[in-house]
């Protein structure tokens, strides 16, 4: 004796499931407007070094550096060992040793200060910045040792027509204050400290990152409208746009709301998110067209929660694997990748969510029927034909 699959009545509640939607894209869409992103520094610019410490770093006193040396956002993570760091902040690291330098020279009196920075003269092998120094004399510089050669390596000091004084330098203003931020660190957890690597993204680059990945979101709706209306039907295609549409909202909407770390590594969980959302609305899709075939003299509705019904072990199946997997990649893949997983997990729970209460909804909503998927009698045929369009 078969087995007869009892039908879920999905559509019975789909006015208050609607409401639920409307509510939670009106809030998603507010929190973006007005709270914005916690942009990382990939779309911001910024700084990154990763450090290694000859003994398992202490990142409560890491942290206590940063913040105490006024750092824009400041993030320190373990990186791999638990004595490799990564200390990541918004500032860019040549602003902050200029700050320092000039706050350095204030101390000389007599309005002493920064009145440029460029490149090292081409013809001055060896050497990286020219620091121009307004209201101080050569002698001056010299003698208060603050571009000494343990901080700058070579340096040479030429006095301009205009008095001000042309500091050269080996070394650049960045790495100054990334040796110095080095010092700071290794006296706070007692430790030695080596510079592994330092990464600098200029706001230039990240403003044309954050363009590029919004191009991409649109781009990706758009293929997908296409995709679907060509292999489906506009109405089709609608309904799932819409879908796709919440999920991205809502999963935006939760960082916003929460001010959760917003990079690149979120972004791409946006994309992904947005091809697998639909495969799974591909798969209900398939099977209520599939039945409209087979159901021709049965309700729309119910050929919709027959179909849902059908799909739904394997929606089950597909969800809740990937949503383990992205558990264990929030709890040990590393801080690097908790905002990946994050947007992850919550676009899988309304992915699944949106598949059936926003695509099958709005394509219901719309007057999907059978006369919309079945393919045009011939001329002189007046039987539908039982072949898919």
């Amino acid at each position: 004796m078969a087995y007869e699959l009892k039908t879920i009545n999905f559509m019975g509640i789909r006015k208050y499931t609607s409401g639920f939607s409307i509510i939670l894209t009106i809030i998603a869409v507010f929190s973006i407007g007005f709270h914005g992103f916690n942009f990382g520094l990939d779309f911001t610019g910024g700084t990154q070094l990763e450090l290694l410490l000859d003994k398992p770093a202490d990142i409560p006193k890491i942290r206590k550096v940063l913040e105490e040396e006024h750092l824009k956002s400041p993030v320190a993570v373990v990186f791999g060992e638990s004595n490799d760091i990564m200390v990541r902040t918004q500032d860019e690291l040549k602003i902050k040793g200029r700050d320092l330098i000039a706050a350095e020279l204030a101390k000389l009196g007599n309005g002493v200060e920064i009145k440029n920075i460029g490149n090292a003269p081409r013809e001055v092998d060896g050497y990286a910045e020219t620091i121009v120094v307004a209201n101080a004399t050569e002698a001056q510089l010299t003698n208060s040792n603050i571009f000494n050669a343990e901080r700058f390596g070579k340096v040479m000091y030429n006095t301009e027509k205009d008095n001000s004084v042309s500091v050269i330098v080996a070394n650049p203003l960045n790495t100054v204050y990334s040796n110095y931020l080095k010092t700071k660190i290794e006296i706070a957890t007692d430790s030695k400290i080596k510079i592994l690597s330092s990464e600098t993204v200029g706001s230039q680059v990240g403003e044309e990152l954050m363009n590029n990945g919004g191009l991409g979101i649109i781009c990706a709706f758009a293929l997908v409208f296409l995709y679907v209306a060509i292999q489906f039907q506009w109405k089709f295609s609608v309904g799932a746009i819409v879908s796709l549409i919440h999920v991205t909202l809502v999963t935006l909407g939760c960082f916003s709301f929460f001010q959760w770390d917003f990079d690149l590594t979120v972004l791409a969980a946006i994309i992904a998110l947005i091809g697998y959302s639909i495969n799974d609305t591909i798969v209900i899709f398939d099977r209520i067209r599939e039945n409209f075939r087979k159901m021709r003299k049965t309700d729309p509705i119910d050929i919709v929660n027959i179909s849902m019904t059908q799909t739904l072990g394997r929606s089950i199946m597909t969800h809740v694997t990937v949503f383990l997997v992205m558990t264990v990649l929030y709890f040990f893949g590393g801080e690097i990748l908790v905002g990946f997983s994050k947007a992850m997990m919550i676009g899988v729970v309304f992915g699944t969510y949106s598949s059936i209460y926003i695509a099958a909804n709005a394509t219901v909503a719309l007057g999907i029927g059978k006369e919309d998927l079945m393919p045009r009698a011939k001329e002189g045929d007046g039987t539908e034909a039982d072949m898919a369009p």
